[in-house]
């Protein structure tokens, strides 16, 4: 996989983070411009991998419907609640259920506003159906491979 894009953005092209372990149940990930996340395995206060797969559908269909709706207002309020059930069954093993998003964001009075809450509901669906890489990852499915080397 090649591509002239490999840092990020949102055309398409190669991406990817690498993962470090700092002590049991501890690891920091970083990508390619520099970030770095701290994540656990829930006995501290980092963010385990499942709140990180929340974290990562909430941020990025915010960042489509915020591209769209701050176009015509900027919000007075913008919060994106994802939530989901942790399940475990013999035949899929763990797993999330039930994924949602609640959208709740707020628009000044005006015509700007008024423009971006009606953009609202149609951004929220385009980021659902088509534009949110995460969230369509998920919804359409796709295989995971996995590979053990010896350092």
């Amino acid at each position: 996989m090649t591509s002239d894009e490999t840092t990020g953005g949102s055309g398409p092209g190669h991406r990817s983070v690498e993962l470090t372990r700092l002590a049991l149940g501890r690891y920091e990930l970083h990508n390619a411009r520099g970030g770095t996340i701290t994540i656990g395995d829930g006995s501290t206060d980092d963010f385990t991998p499942v709140e990180l797969l929340l974290a990562a559908l909430a941020g990025c269909s915010s960042v489509d419907v915020d591209h769209i709706t701050s176009r015509r207002a900027e919000p007075d309020s913008f919060v994106v609640v994802a939530q989901g059930e942790k399940a475990s069954t013999p035949q899929d093993g763990n797993h999330m259920t039930d994924l949602e998003l609640t959208f709740r964001i707020g628009f000044p009075e005006g015509e700007g506003g008024d423009a971006a809450r009606a953009a609202f509901p149609r951004s929220v669906a385009q980021s659902r159906d088509r534009l949110c890489t995460v969230s369509r990852t998920v919804q359409i499915g796709t295989p995971v491979e996995m590979s053990a080397e010896d350092a």
